[in-house]
């Protein structure tokens, strides 16, 4: 028998959220999503990394600022949840290696306390954002969830402990847990730092007229993915039941990084000085997921492409350039 979908109007029923880092680039996407559902939401975020201008068009969303090492904070925060979003976070290989034990006490000693006030709130589901970080480099491509780990920065070894206590947990209690191991994600919300993801970086230099850096020969590859797209990743495993698990969320296409230079110099007006710098530590050298898995689970299947993400993100990128 074949239902006919009903409005949204009709459909909508109300389920408290939480999302830690909901004032984050991926997880104030999450955020948005969630409130055109229609459904209530609380953000926990310290806003060490976070932006509260990025939660200014939802002002429905209760914000508590707290960190995620703050156990009573989360005790509270979670009382009445059915699913947690966990995006908070030490992000990035680069910050990892400047400050290992700051990045292992977030990501691990963090996740530890959002499972525990999980665990005592009764929370139905938790869906973790985890990284390719987690693979170190690589011995095939494509990347499938059995591929080995063996990360070669702290910031993959503290993801790949964190996605193994959600797990766990999932074996212990009752609680379904499911790690997505994201790519290399970019869209809007998403803002230039030292520690950033590429796309950013390049794209917010190119606005400032600086000049940019590719560090090794730029044949390097990498498989983006827009946020879109992870939103509706999150959204998808959540509402999936009866399932954990680790799964690859990613496009399932590559470019390399010179392929991704020529295509933002066409986007961002002016003229770009390019040079190499050497290869970093802890960078793989190229990346490509397989979805299978995700696609098969919950229908995880990517839309947006890469011209379309990228012509949105420095859309956005100049509003906020001019803003700022």
């Amino acid at each position: 028998m074949i239902l006919l979908a009903e409005s949204k109007a009709d459909t909508v029923h109300m389920t408290r959220y939480a999302v830690t880092g909901g004032a984050g680039f991926i997880g104030s996407n999450i955020v948005g999503d969630l409130v055109e559902r229609g459904q209530e939401v609380i953000v926990i975020d310290d806003l060490s990394s976070g932006h509260m201008v990025n939660l200014e068009p939802y002002p429905e969303v209760t914000v508590k600022n707290a960190s995620i090492l703050d156990e009573d904070a989360l005790d509270s925060a979670f009382d009445g949840v059915d699913t947690v979003f966990h995006l908070a976070a030490s992000v990035g290989n680069k910050r990892s290696i400047d400050n290992p034990a700051l990045d292992s006490k977030i990501n691990v000693i963090g996740t530890i306390n959002v499972l525990e006030a999980c665990r005592k709130a009764g929370v139905r589901k938790i869906v973790t954002s985890s990284s390719a970080g987690i693979f170190g480099e690589l011995h095939q491509i494509p990347i499938s969830e059995d591929h080995p780990v063996e990360p070669d920065s702290p910031y993959g070894v503290s993801k790949l402990a964190a996605e193994k206590l959600c797990l766990a947990y999932a074996k212990l209690y009752d609680i379904e847990a499911i790690a997505l191991r994201y790519f290399n994600v970019f869209g809007p919300n998403q803002r230039f730092d030292a520690y950033g993801n590429v796309i950013p970086i390049f794209v917010f230099k190119m606005l400032g007229g600086e000049p940019i850096t590719i560090f090794g020969d730029g044949e390097q590859t990498r498989d983006f993915i827009s946020v879109v797209d992870v939103v509706q990743a999150n959204i998808k495993a959540s509402e999936t039941k009866c399932l954990s698990g680790a799964f690859n969320i990613a496009s399932g296409t590559r470019i390399t990084i010179n392929d991704l230079v020529a295509r933002l110099s066409e986007l961002v007006p002016g003229h770009h000085k390019v040079s190499y710098g050497s290869e970093r530590p802890g960078d793989v050298r190229d990346s490509l997921a397989d979805i299978a898995a995700a696609r098969d689970a919950f229908g995880f299947e990517p839309s947006v492409t890469m011209a379309d993400g990228l012509t949105d993100y420095v859309r956005w990128a100049m509003d906020e350039a001019n803003r700022v």
